[in-house]
């Protein structure tokens, strides 16, 4: 059996590789903004590539987390702090996920005149990315309160998304041909607005590890 001091190494590892996934995501979302916002196909094209970094760091995070908890069989705190591991990596990959979905949208509106509600995008991801900063700042700081924070910032992103839908339903209504196009922005948006669900599961994952016990937040 490990010594607690091997474990203590090996949670340490694990944190330092959760900041590495998350700053990773958190980039790939500010590349895919700024492909949105200049029109860039070269950056969403790389955003798209670097999924499978994203990926890769999942499951190598995950795996070393399986072992510590075969090896350690720790519990009461250490467990759910490993538990939450797995909760973190999951959503934080499906975050990922949307930026690379942004950066899709890039390449389909490609040379087509920009719609306002594109800036609606712009500030729906921003939020995201200040709550990954956020909420990952609180996991490594144990941080329950500023978990319970992070995951308010969520109400930002669902009223951009209700005011994009509201603005394309206007749209589309006075402009038949646009449709389509409408409908691709009310798309990204539900995507990003699930972005913001996806970190407030962080966020009561890292209330769990921290107080050991299940809150609901943002609701």
């Amino acid at each position: 059996m490990k010594t607690r001091l091997s474990f203590l190494e090996d949670l340490n590892r694990l944190r330092h590789d959760i900041l590495t996934m998350a700053t990773r995501v958190e980039e790939d979302l500010g590349k895919a903004i700024e492909a949105l916002r200049n029109n860039d196909q070269e950056l969403a094209k790389e955003v798209m590539a670097g999924d499978a970094v994203v990926n890769a760091l999942q499951l190598k995070i995950e795996d070393e987390a399986a072992i510590v908890i075969a090896t350690q069989q720790p519990v009461a705190r250490d467990l759910r702090e490993l538990v939450t591991i797995f909760k973190l990596t999951s959503n934080l990959e499906r975050v990922g996920d949307h930026a690379v979905n942004l950066a899709k949208t890039v390449i389909n509106l490609c040379g087509e005149p920009a719609f306002r509600g594109i800036e609606r995008l712009e500030r729906m991801a921003e939020t995201g990315q200040k709550m990954i900063r956020d909420g990952v700042s609180a996991y490594l700081n144990q941080d329950a309160e500023a978990a319970r924070k992070a995951s308010a910032m969520d109400d930002l992103i669902d009223g951009e998304h209700k005011n994009l839908i509201e603005e394309m339903l206007s749209l589309m209504q006075k402009h038949p041909e646009l449709i389509s196009r409408a409908q691709r922005l009310v798309s990204t948006s539900a995507n990003l607005e699930r972005l913001g669900d996806h970190i407030t599961n962080i966020c009561e994952a890292i209330v769990y590890m921290t107080e050991g016990r299940h809150e609901e937040l943002n609701n």
